[in-house]
């Protein structure tokens, strides 16, 4: 590991993002001031070297914020103090799935009589087959629902006042590797151990009882049952050196009425037991080994968001460094009412004295010169500005911001609709306006950028960079 590296933990993420909920929400001079941001700035300058790492000077910058912060509102520690994890659980997962295990083997052998056909063995390894299937397809994200439970789980500690209710919405929304980690490892070590409990109950219960097995079926025949069972049961016959018997003796273990089984379980017992062991046990303790190395290191090196517009604005107030921002307009070039209402709103995100490049409008037809737009170096971010009034179409909106995705592809993209001159006209049916940012925002979501809706010609600062925050993290 570089002498230079510093990664944030865990618990330092959390001081981190608690600090932005309450910096970029609405102002609150009881709790949190301009002076006092300026002053958690200076002092964490003047504590971390000028060539240190992002991280350490974001966790110094947390820990003095903190300071004066936590006094004033004592929800801040108990938010900080609450967990969504707790190593216990893993104990109470392996002990749940154990003594499901068990119950499983009791209440399907409660007859002394296994059926070779419908064991609980094949319903275990059946369901973990389709579970390894569904690890091989694209991750998805929590359900909304879900996102929504864990937060306010969170954010209701202290009252849920909005900057907890904030800091909760974040922490889901970037800690939910680290919780799916977590999930992932619960979850594999009660399956582990459901298997492990069904063939330890299998083997007690046969310590003490005589276990007998047999097969019936409607339409199947000893052929067709040497054949599946041979199959099925290849893995352990290989590890095991049990044979699966011929045909022949297959049909003197059927059963029906009136004839009972009669022979005896133990063979079968162990090649049951060595499938559950292959295809369940021992695959899930190496899942679960994998999602605590990847939960551990997570927790260690947690990954923030740098390149958001918060975390920017801090680091080149560390730096000393002039934000850049390339604006091109599409269709018409904004009017100077407009262009300071931008410029406003990119100071309230980025900070003062940022550089404006505003690019002459590129006019319907001509989208196909975004491929040759290029972005200057030192460029922290690209706007394309469009009026909220005319209609989104892929053939020149997304032919544009593709264009402009594939000239820069390492530079964020933003998606600005000023709703200046629509807003007025539609002020009185409110949903016209909502269809209309929707399909906007669906275009911008379409084409991997950015999107945010603003009244350049009066612009909410208060709410600002609450609004490109959440867009470019998108």
């Amino acid at each position: 590991m570089s002498k230079r590296s510093h990664p944030l933990d865990e618990a330092a993420a959390r001081r981190v993002l608690m600090v932005r909920a309450f910096e970029t929400g609405p102002p609150d001079s009881a709790l949190w001031t301009p002076e006092d941001r300026a002053l958690a700035t200076r002092l964490a300058r003047e504590t971390t070297p000028p060539d240190a790492p992002p991280e350490r000077y974001l966790d110094e910058r947390s820990r003095h914020a903190l300071h004066m912060l936590a006094p004033r509102e004592k929800a801040v520690a108990r938010a900080l103090a609450r967990r969504l994890w707790r190593p216990g659980w893993i104990p109470l997962a392996l002990l749940l799935g154990a003594a499901l295990g068990l119950a499983m083997d009791a209440l399907g052998s409660s007859e002394q009589r296994i059926n070779l056909l419908a064991p609980a063995a094949w319903l275990v390894i059946g369901w973990n087959l389709l579970v390894y299937l569904s690890l091989l397809l694209p991750a998805t994200v929590l359900p909304k629902r879900l996102r929504s439970a864990l937060a306010h789980r969170l954010g209701r500690v202290g009252g849920g006042t909005p900057p907890i209710q904030a800091f909760a919405q974040d922490w889901v929304t970037q800690g939910r590797p680290l919780a799916l980690a977590r999930a992932a490892l619960l979850l594999h070590l009660a399956a582990a151990a459901l298997a492990a409990g069904l063939v330890a109950g299998l083997y007690l219960r046969g310590l003490v009882l005589d276990f007998r097995v047999g097969w019936q079926s409607t339409f199947l025949v000893a052929d067709n049952v040497q054949t599946i069972l041979s199959t099925l049961l290849a893995p352990a016959v290989a590890v095991t050196g049990i044979v699966v018997p011929d045909a022949s003796a297959l049909e003197a273990l059927r059963v029906g009425p009136g004839v009972a089984a009669t022979a005896p379980a133990a063979p079968w017992i162990h090649l049951y037991a060595t499938m559950l062991a292959l295809c369940v046990v021992l695959p899930r303790l190496a899942l679960a080994a994998w999602a605590a190395w990847r939960a551990q290191r997570l927790s260690r090196r947690f990954p923030l968001p740098l390149n958001d517009p918060y975390f920017q604005r801090l680091l080149r107030e560390h730096r000393g460094g002039t934000p850049q921002v390339q604006v091109l307009p599409h269709g018409a070039a904004p009017s100077a009412q407009a262009a300071l209402g931008l410029r406003a709103l990119l100071e309230q995100v980025l900070g003062p004295g940022l550089q404006l490049k505003l690019a002459a409008a590129t006019p319907y037809g001509e989208e196909e010169a975004a491929e040759r737009c290029t972005a200057e170096a030192g460029t922290t971010l690209r706007l394309v500005l469009v009026d909220l009034g005319s209609t989104p179409e892929d053939d020149t909106h997304g032919r544009f911001l593709r264009g402009l995705r594939q000239a820069a592809p390492d530079v964020p993209l933003l998606l600005l609709a000023d709703e200046s001159d629509f807003g007025r006209r539609f002020a009185g049916t409110p949903a016209r306006l909502d269809e209309r940012r929707r399909v906007w925002q669906q275009l911008a979501q379409a084409e991997g950028a950015g999107w945010v809706a603003a009244r350049l010609d009066a612009p909410d600062l208060a709410g600002a960079e609450a609004a490109f925050q959440s867009a470019l993290a998108h």
